[in-house]
């Protein structure tokens, strides 16, 4: 499925190759129809550059709330704050929403802002190359379809890749296999014995919303999760009005929750002891939801809070306490016809395996991108991923990242950062074209002095502290490149304005 673009261009195009169509020869193209892929298409919009694409790989839109089905999928931030602050949604249906509305909200604003006529389906990008003589990317599908384009903007999201464990035996197990984030809906879970790997933040929502379907679930838990009470609740009547006629009132619960979330960066970045409060609220839920001592035990953390992702629910120590819910505390060791074998010998029968297993974080970018001097994003990435801000990479002209290295967050909405991200974009590009620069790349000293910065303040988080090893490390270096070690108030500041002398013009 194809949708046709506009062609308001920054400068004049250079003659296209033979091979590339005029409609293929854009400003700027975009990896991604997300959160992040059409955040940055609509500030584009807004800024009246017209031409660019969006590619998507799927048939749809989305990013991973069109792929995470899993029962009970939902945000675990409040839907106030997880939506664009340039286009909010007044009529939330409940604070914490779950996966079908927040994925109907990122459709209506494709849709709304016409974003969906600059999108292209069905068309994942396997390879794109800097060429210097022409100073674009030449960006080439799974389809054989050619792009060119003076900008390149990676927006391939961070839950992207599942985790799959490397398990022996795989391939003579009997039943249905399949990730959280490919949730097989044709597989009947009725009366069966199901096995679950992982208790990360999908397994604390689709495990509580299937256990009264099976007749045995089985949990294998290597790392025991901090979990605060899930304080979800509809949104009445009276404050949907307010939101939807009252634009004020909208901004008022805005901010509140944002404020609320933003004090908690303390606790995680320079004062773990601020984390004392909530600690204790987690300690209180486990002991109210959990009598069992020994299963209790099963169930507390030995690492400080924080240090990994910290998870909401009311409902995950209920279900732990059920008759017909084993919990293992260790991983899987090998599978066979229909057995679960765990790291401590002990066998599980099981009809049906689910991998709770999250995302491939560290390489969740799977195209073959070559910058300026023939070497690949792969290659410069050999040692662990880095950025400047997390969008712009050293020898890689005109291209940026979307949720690149450091951007994530432990304690507010990611569309915080995405925002941010995107309008430093646009700078940059309004920027370089005042100075009539046909390209723009960071200077490598600056993205080294950042990154300098940014490890040397991330030594003293919770994350690098705590006791606990996470995805959030780069199993390479130990080196966390997934999140940032500050407030979203310091991002938001340092990508107000794009300093131009961190650049190289051309």
């Amino acid at each position: 499925m194809k949708w046709g673009t506009a062609v308001t261009s920054l400068t004049d195009h250079a003659p296209p190759e033979e091979s590339i169509p005029p409609a293929n020869d854009v400003d700027v193209l975009i990896i991604g129809a997300g959160f992040s892929g059409f955040a940055v298409a609509a500030l584009l919009s807004r800024a009246g550059i017209r031409s660019f694409l969006i590619l998507e790989s799927a048939n749809d839109i989305g990013g991973t709330w069109r792929d995470n089905t899993y029962p009970g999928c939902a945000c675990d931030i409040p839907a106030p704050l997880y939506s664009y602050s340039f286009d909010q949604k007044p009529d939330w249906t409940q604070l914490f929403a779950r996966q079908p509305e927040i994925l109907d909200y990122l459709r209506s604003v494709a849709h709304r802002r016409g974003l969906l006529e600059h999108t292209r389906l069905g068309q994942r990008v396997e390879q794109t190359r800097w060429v210097a003589k022409d100073t674009r990317w030449v960006s080439v599908t799974n389809s054989g379809e050619r792009y060119r384009s003076r900008f390149l903007v990676c927006a391939v999201g961070l839950l992207r890749e599942p985790a799959y464990p490397r398990l022996p035996g795989i391939e003579s197990f009997g039943g249905p296999i399949f990730h959280s984030a490919t949730w097989r809906h044709d597989v009947d879970l009725t009366g069966k014995r199901v096995a679950v790997v992982g208790t990360g933040a999908s397994a604390i929502q689709f495990v509580p919303a299937i256990v009264d379907q099976v007749a045995a679930l089985t949990v294998f838990q290597r790392t025991p999760p901090w979990i605060v009470p899930k304080r979800d609740r509809p949104f009445d009547q009276r404050h949907r009005w307010l939101a939807h006629w009252l634009p004020p009132y909208r901004w008022h619960v805005r901010r509140q929750l944002y404020r609320v979330h933003e004090e908690r960066a303390t606790g995680f970045v320079t004062d773990p002891a601020a984390m004392a409060t909530t600690a204790a609220l987690a300690h209180r839920l486990l002991a109210k939801q959990v009598p069992d001592p020994e299963l209790r035990a099963k169930l507390t953390p030995d690492y400080t809070i924080g240090c990994k992702r910290l998870l909401i629910s009311s409902d995950w120590y209920p279900t732990l306490n059920k008759p017909h819910v084993d919990l293992r505390t260790c991983a899987v060791e090998q599978l066979g016809p229909n057995t679960v074998v765990g790291a401590d010998g002990g066998t599980v029968d099981a009809d049906v395996l689910i991998f709770g297993t999250g995302f491939d974080i560290q390489d969740s970018i799977r195209i073959n991108i070559e910058g300026a001097d023939g070497r690949t994003l792969a290659q410069s990435w050999s040692g662990g991923s880095e950025a400047y801000l997390g969008t712009t990479v050293a020898g890689f002209p005109n291209m940026f990242l979307m949720a690149g290295p450091n951007t994530g967050l432990g304690h507010n909405s990611q569309l915080i950062m995405i925002e941010a991200q995107a309008h430093y974009i646009v700078d940059l590009l309004r920027r370089s074209r005042r100075r009539n620069a046909r390209s723009i790349q960071v200077r490598p000293e600056v993205q080294r002095s950042f990154n300098q910065w940014l490890m040397g303040r991330m030594d003293g988080t919770v994350w690098q502290t705590g006791g606990c090893r996470s995805w959030y490390q780069d199993p390479r270096s130990g080196r966390n490149t997934v999140l940032w070690p500050d407030t979203t108030i310091a991002f938001r500041h340092r990508t107000r304005r794009a300093r131009m002398s961190d650049y190289l013009l051309d």
